[in-house]
């Protein structure tokens, strides 16, 4: 059987077949860049995703609690990029803390935007939330109030590994220039979980970075498989208890009512220093203790420690019911 002829080289078809060849040598050849090496798996992403939305959540209410004021928190992007690349992408200045996550070895970093940094500070000190731009820095009392806000976001952050990997974040010193801190080798992966933050009317980030070499024994457990596997019953006493304490935070409007009368106008126009005014209340009877305008409970009034108090006698409902 004789062989097929193959066409001559300056014939139509082998042309074809010689465009067609460079064609599948072109689709096979991707670049490849060693420094950003890719190590995070797409499951592992969509992972650290979960985790930090939890997060975000647990941060809306704790920082709402404390600032009183409006707090929107979500994540808005989790990249992968080399240490080096997250370092220069940061401001001059910022607002940063290192922490080690105990007992893990490595240290992590939570950078927070100066305009949201100065946002919270101005609530806490009783203003408005506005994000002043302080060139000389943060006072001793500033770093002290920041210092204790952000200790108490990493407990949030705890609270949010805790059905993955339950740790201790210990928090070190805060810093506002990125290039004094060198968690890693800048050509390092590391995970940055960016989180959209709107206080009142102002508006930045919370950047968490996260070293690949500091998470690797961790990666296993945020596959979906593993992730299924935890109960929602197993997360929700953090959040219900971090609620809890939000309530009871809460501030209430508390009244005594002495008793209650009624007067002509005249009568009130004519009222001098000294006169006495009648109540409709008994001496006997029970004051009436009002929350946010509402009839709670009753008292009776007394001393306590050379100052005017009430004690409670019975609840509103209560009190109705004997009667």
């Amino acid at each position: 059987m004789e062989n097929e002829k193959k066409p001559a080289l300056n014939h139509p078809l082998y042309q074809i077949q010689q465009n067609l060849d460079g064609q599948k040598r072109k689709k096979s050849v991707r670049k490849y860049d060693f420094k950003r090496a890719l190590r995070f798996s797409k499951d592992q992403v969509r992972g650290l995703t979960r985790v930090h939305e939890n997060f975000a959540r647990l941060l809306t209410t704790q920082l709402s609690a404390q600032l009183r004021t409006f707090v929107q928190i979500h994540v808005s992007s989790v990249d992968q990029v080399p240490y080096e690349d997250f370092i220069h992408s940061l401001p001059d200045k910022t607002l940063l803390t290192v922490f080690e996550p105990v007992p893990l070895e490595g240290r992590m970093l939570m950078e927070v935007n100066l305009p949201v940094a100065y946002s919270m500070l101005d609530r806490l000190l009783g203003g408005s939330g506005e994000a002043a731009d302080k060139g000389d820095g943060l006072t001793e009392i500033e770093t002290k109030i920041m210092t204790k806000l952000i200790r108490r976001s990493l407990e949030a952050f705890r609270d949010a590994w805790h059905s993955v990997e339950p740790f201790h974040p210990e928090m070190g010193d805060l810093e506002e220039n990125p290039q004094f801190i060198q968690l890693v080798s800048p050509n390092e992966t590391v995970i940055v979980i960016s989180l959209e933050t709107t206080i009142g009317e102002v508006s930045g980030r919370i950047n968490l970075c996260l070293p690949y070499v500091v998470i690797e024994e961790l990666l296993p457990k945020l596959s979906v498989h593993m992730w299924m596997q935890t109960k929602q019953k197993e997360r929700m006493p953090h959040e219900k208890e971090e609620l809890q304490k939000s309530v009871r935070r809460a501030n209430l409007d508390l009244t005594v009512e002495l008793g209650t009368t009624t007067v002509t106008v005249e009568e009130l126009l004519d009222l001098r220093e000294g006169d006495v005014i009648r109540l409709g209340t008994g001496i006997d009877a029970p004051l009436r203790v009002n929350v946010e305008n509402e009839l709670r409970y009753f008292a009776q009034p007394g001393k306590r420690k050379q100052k005017i108090a009430v004690q409670i006698t019975a609840e509103a409902e209560e009190a109705e019911t004997h009667d």
